[in-house]
């Protein structure tokens, strides 16, 4: 394993790890241009956008974490499986309105991968995997 895919595989994991405990400034400085690609095709480009991503995301789960399962790497990207977890803490926003907190508590298997620029070790785009009903179902809602 080169030092540079040593090095991208530790920013993965630093990247994780500061989302976890809200370091936002540290989780963005991993980045070369902060991007975040969802699989429901909604784009968050650049440091402002990220930013209201983790605040809209954080509010209905503030507590979210990540637990990583297993790490890959292949060129410029890495692969990481985890589980996502959290509890219901606050108002969350669906397509049918809000959902009042339930205090009930999800652990759901997901996947990203991210992008490294060549000879890089930042980040320049996440694009994160999952069922998008799996909260809700691990939620009971």
């Amino acid at each position: 394993m080169t030092d540079l895919v040593q090095r991208r595989l530790q920013t993965v994991r630093d990247h994780m790890a500061l989302e976890v405990v809200h370091d936002w400034d540290g989780v963005i400085a991993t980045f070369e241009h902060p991007r975040y690609e969802m699989a429901s095709g909604a784009v968050f480009d650049g440091e402002a956008a990220v930013r209201g991503y983790f605040a809209a995301s954080r509010t209905p789960f503030p507590d979210q974490g990540n637990e990583i399962i297993a790490l890959a790497h292949d060129g410029d990207t890495v692969l990481v499986e985890f589980w996502l977890t959290g509890t219901h803490l606050g108002p969350l926003r669906t397509s049918k309105g809000i959902i009042e907190p339930t205090g009930r508590t999800f652990r759901v298997r997901m996947a990203a991968s991210f992008e490294f620029a060549p000879g890089s070790d930042k980040i320049v785009c996440e694009r994160p995997f999952f069922d998008p009903g799996a909260v809700g179902r691990a939620l009971g809602l």
